[in-house]
């Protein structure tokens, strides 16, 4: 009896230790941040972008779970995002001033800091898969525009007809802005980027980014959403980040890397903090917009200074979330000090 009572104890003293030891994972996901009223979301509107979020956060989460690794969660939320019209990314990007759409994206592995990114494509369905081909399958970082689309054809992407991205709300919002003469930020209500950031069991984190950019932009014009360090960043060292917003203010503070440097030398500031005091530098140039971002420890943070961002997390320890409103989920996913 004594050896039983003995060896219940034991068990009962190690389960926090061995609970505490257990391999974590962490996702956060967004679809855009910008100018989000409650009045102007019907229900049903809400219902499908929550929806649309879920799948692609628990298609991200089901890669963690079973032990995959982080790029391969990323890409798997960040496709579904890219298929969907909601989303200005992939089918369903704005269109351009010429009335094309032009489609960036970027990817990043925090455990050697490889990176790929393409920008300016036509006719390439997940741009976000070809931009993680530019990383393992090529000797540059970044392709844009023709070239990108033939390094693609070479690797064997199907070429997918411009046609497939485009959408009528789209057309309807670039038609507006030349009638109107307004500007992007007067038929966006959001900043049309999508992304997700990730931690794998082994501890190895990863972030994408994938965008259509601004309706009616012109010139060539490049947001933040695939440049490495502006709307990008994953090291294992300190943190993944994925951005959403005015991207030539993202470029400007290079926001994923200054969030993940900061986190790296960081003194007694939480991570919550430091994501917060970027996008509040952000703000003071005049740019909107919104960050998620995890952490080796496994926090999952959100960070906006925008009235919304589509986003979501879920984590090992249980959590699983989407919200589309400022103040709800904001904080973060464990405590953090």
């Amino acid at each position: 009896m004594k050896n039983l009572l003995a060896l219940v104890a034991l068990a009962l003293m190690t389960q926090p230790a061995l609970a505490e030891d257990a391999p974590k994972w962490s996702i956060a996901i967004h679809g855009g941040a910008g100018t989000l009223s409650r009045k102007d979301m019907t229900p049903e509107k809400q219902a499908e972008y929550e929806a649309m979020l879920q799948t692609a956060l628990d298609a991200g989460a089901k890669v963690l779970a079973e032990g995959g690794e982080a790029m391969d969660a990323v890409k798997a939320a960040i496709v579904i995002m890219e298929d969907s019209p909601l989303f200005n990314a992939g089918k369903g990007a704005v269109f351009t001033w010429d009335g094309t759409n032009e489609l960036d994206a970027s990817i990043m592995d925090g455990r050697d800091r490889s990176a790929g990114a393409v920008a300016g494509v036509k006719t390439v369905r997940n741009p976000i898969l070809l931009a993680d081909t530019v990383r393992t399958d090529s000797e540059h970082v970044f392709l844009m525009g023709q070239g990108a689309e033939s390094f693609a054809v070479e690797k064997g992407f199907a070429v997918t007809p411009p046609e497939y991205f485009a959408t009528e709300a789209r057309r309807r919002a670039l038609e507006r802005l030349k009638a109107e003469k307004l500007s992007a930020l007067d038929v966006d209500h959001k900043f049309g980027t999508v992304g997700a950031v990730a931690l794998d069991q082994q501890g190895n984190l990863a972030a994408g980014t994938s965008t259509g950019g601004m309706t009616g932009k012109r010139w060539g014009r490049v947001g933040d959403a695939p440049v490495i360090g502006a709307g990008t960043y994953a090291d294992n060292r300190a943190c993944a980040v994925s951005a959403t917003g005015w991207g030539e203010y993202f470029i400007r503070v290079g926001v994923a890397h200054e969030i993940c440097a900061r986190l790296r030398m960081r003194g007694v500031m939480g991570t919550q903090d430091i994501a917060d005091s970027v996008m509040a530098e952000v703000a003071e140039l005049g740019g909107d917009g919104g960050v998620i971002l995890v952490t080796p420890e496994g926090h999952a943070i959100f960070s906006f200074n925008t009235t919304g961002m589509y986003r979501g997390r879920a984590t090992s320890e249980g959590l699983n979330e989407v919200a589309i409103f400022g103040g709800e989920a904001k904080a973060s996913a464990t405590p953090d000090h």
